[in-house]
């Protein structure tokens, strides 16, 4: 029996409250749309790619955000020393290159995974501390770090609109 991705349930934004609720809620909302645009695919589905010369698929864009999510939430908010999931020096784009159908359902449970393991890295972090970039020494808050989170979530998830369509011409955001 061929692996289907499983349903994912998205909560709306909150319209009010602190910072810090406001902030988690897009990035939560961000998270599951991902999820939301790759349910009820197949292994095979979730890896095609888009166009050539593209390398993008949906598999491609859940392994790249977990290792946004891993950099920068817990190697850099939380100072967390722990590997990239699926780059290195010697394979900067494992994250879109490696993403084959037989490792999709492993790869979806890694990310939902991460998310967890990045909530709980930072989730007692106030937003005014201050990580830094273990290769460029460049300093962000945790602030800048959800928004940033946010942003690149924003681009992406337009990018699996797009590959969700051209799989099956579901659409919508």
């Amino acid at each position: 029996m061929t692996w289907i991705a499983p349903e994912t349930d998205r909560t709306p934004f909150l319209v009010v409250g602190d910072e810090r609720a406001m902030l988690r809620s897009f990035l939560d909302r961000s998270r599951a749309t991902l999820l939301w645009k790759c349910q009820g695919l197949n292994e095979t589905q979730l890896a095609a790619r888009s166009v050539e010369p593209s390398i993008m698929s949906l598999l491609g864009l859940v392994r790249h955000m977990t290792e946004v999510e891993r950099g920068w939430m817990r190697v850099v908010a939380a100072g967390e020393q722990v590997e990239y999931a699926y780059c290195s020096e010697t394979n900067p784009d494992g994250d879109f290159d490696d993403a084959v159908a037989a490792g999709a359902e492993a790869d979806l449970a890694r990310y939902r995974g991460e998310i967890a393991l990045c909530d709980k890295a930072t989730g007692e972090l106030p937003l005014e501390h201050v990580g830094v970039h273990p290769h460029t020494g460049a300093e962000r808050s945790v602030r800048w770090i959800y928004l940033h989170l946010i942003e690149e979530y924003s681009r992406h998830n337009g990018h699996a609109d797009l590959l969700r369509e051209r799989i099956d011409g579901a659409t919508g955001y």
